[in-house]
């Protein structure tokens, strides 16, 4: 069975080795431990498999909960039916979430379009009257 280092998926995922030891202590990956006192880390495919789909999970933008949540479904017996259903409600909150930021980053927007219009208007104005 493949194993890795941290330094191996450090650079493989490109994250630093202090990255992927806050995902462990934050549950999301367990390595076994080697070497005098347990001091170097040993990543197993299962590991590596975690680490991915936490990644992916960030891109998504889901809170470290969020994706602890779905990897953790996975340690699971193999019920796909009701980890897909789980990951599908993740999402959808997630959707809702940053429709709502959409929204609220056009009326932003348009707020500001209003505001430089404004302001070129009162430019205009202002140099107009010196004249």
């Amino acid at each position: 069975m493949a194993t890795y280092t941290i330094t191996e998926l450090a650079k493989e995922f490109d994250l630093t080795p202090r990255a992927i030891r806050f995902y462990e202590d934050q549950g999301l990956i367990s390595p076994t431990r080697e070497g005098p006192s347990g001091r170097n880390r040993v990543y197993s495919a299962r590991e590596r498999t975690q680490l991915k789909l936490t990644l992916r999970g960030k891109r998504l933008g889901l809170s470290l909960s969020e994706i602890k949540h779905l990897v953790t479904m996975y340690d699971s017996p193999k019920d796909t039916e009701v980890q897909l259903h789980s990951f599908l409600e993740v999402l959808a909150k997630h959707r809702a979430s940053l429709e709502q930021q959409r929204e609220d980053i056009a009326i932003m927007l348009a707020e500001i379009s209003t505001h430089e219009a404004e302001s070129r208007r009162l430019l205009k104005l202002a140099k107009n009257t010196k004249k």
